[in-house]
């Protein structure tokens, strides 16, 4: 019987020997957007995971784009070539499909790294002016954004192709785009941050306008064959928010400007009750899948190798991405193999403990 989270996928002229990603995971371990000799180690385990795609973190267009000071960049020169020494390195040993997530935090950016605590650093104190749609902070005690304006969206559009371009230099085999979790473009999406009354806010074809607009500056700046996709809020989880018909509309409407994959998450643009649990999120991935018919990955607490082939088998999604099971386990796809019985292929020099299906041919 066929395992399907272990067939290939094609995306334009990518082609994942398999269905699982990694998913993108914030470090805050840059130096200035700068990659480190920390991304060499995080990069270099999870390219020899057995993945089928791994999906470098968050990475700020701009200076002002990053989630913390600690955030990747790829916006100069500097950010190019350090990105470039850690990715050589870190490949060295890994064909694996290698693909990189461009956002832009917004409103929610100046942020504290996770370990420093809640909140946002002050201006004055290594922070900087954050963007956002509307002067709507994020929360009580975060910073009021400026509201963007047209020469803002300008440069902001300007910025995510020229970041694309780097990332083609750089060897890159896709782009996925960050709409979701409240970030700049999400909380464009999202009348809970976007109260604007201009031709960017409104109605859901104008809260969508940017967001398309960023896709189609990505997709004119990559190559015709890099797969280009989205990821973006299947719900904010509260009323007279991003719901899940406004997911379906935004779905269809980047799938008509060719869009590639849309990666499907919820929540960010406001503190929210979640019901959170194993695949919560998969049910907004699913019905986009149905109704939109665009390759769609689903994300949200996946962790066992049975529930995985499960949403892929069942059709609710082409891919799963995972992201805390990775932490746990670096090496999450070679369980997955041995739990649904497939023989998969690995490093020889982790072969003999990858999984009980490789047998030494020579003495121990």
């Amino acid at each position: 019987m066929t395992v399907q989270l272990f067939e290939p996928f094609s995306l334009r002229g990518m082609t994942l020997p398999n269905r699982i990603v990694v998913a993108p995971m914030c470090q805050y371990s840059a130096n200035d957007g700068n990659a480190s000799d920390w991304h060499v180690m995080h990069w270099g385990q999870f390219l020899l995971s057995g993945a089928g795609l791994f999906m470098i973190e968050a990475t700020g267009v701009e200076p002002r784009g990053r989630i913390t000071p600690g955030c990747l960049g790829l916006w100069s020169d500097e950010n190019e070539a350090a990105f470039a020494h850690a990715l050589k390195i870190a490949r060295s040993y890994s064909d694996m499909p290698v693909g990189l997530q461009l956002g832009h935090a917004g409103r929610k950016a100046s942020a504290l790294r996770p370990w420093e605590g809640n909140g946002h650093y002050p201006e004055d104190d290594g922070g900087w002016q954050v963007l956002g749609p509307s002067a709507v902070p994020f929360a009580q005690d975060w910073p009021v954004p400026r509201s963007m304006t047209e020469r803002d969206i300008d440069d902001l559009l300007q910025n995510f192709a020229d970041a694309t371009r780097r990332a083609v230099r750089l060897g890159l085999d896709c782009i996925e785009i960050h709409a979701a979790h409240g970030y700049l473009l999400s909380s464009f999406l999202s009348p809970i941050a976007n109260h604007r009354t201009d031709a960017y806010g409104g109605s859901l074809e104008n809260r969508m306008r940017l967001p398309l607009q960023v896709f189609e500056a990505v997709r004119a700046a990559a190559p015709a064959a890099m797969p280009v996709g989205v990821r973006f809020n299947g719900t904010d989880w509260v009323d007279d928010a991003i719901n899940g018909d406004e997911a379906v509309a935004f779905a269809r409407a980047l799938a008509d400007r060719g869009c590639d994959f849309v990666d499907v998450s919820s929540g960010g643009n406001a503190f929210a009750k979640i019901p959170v649990g194993p695949g919560y999120q998969v049910p907004f991935a699913a019905r986009i899948r149905q109704e939109v018919g665009v390759a769609t990955m689903a994300v949200g607490l996946i962790r066992t190798p049975q529930h995985a082939e499960a949403i892929v088998a069942g059709g609710q999604a082409d891919m799963v991405s995972i992201g805390r099971g990775f932490l746990n386990n670096p090496h999450w796809p070679w369980q997955a193999a041995e739990t649904l019985g497939v023989n998969i292929d690995v490093v020889p020099q982790y072969r003999f403990g990858a999984t009980s299906l490789y047998r030494p041919t020579w003495g121990r």
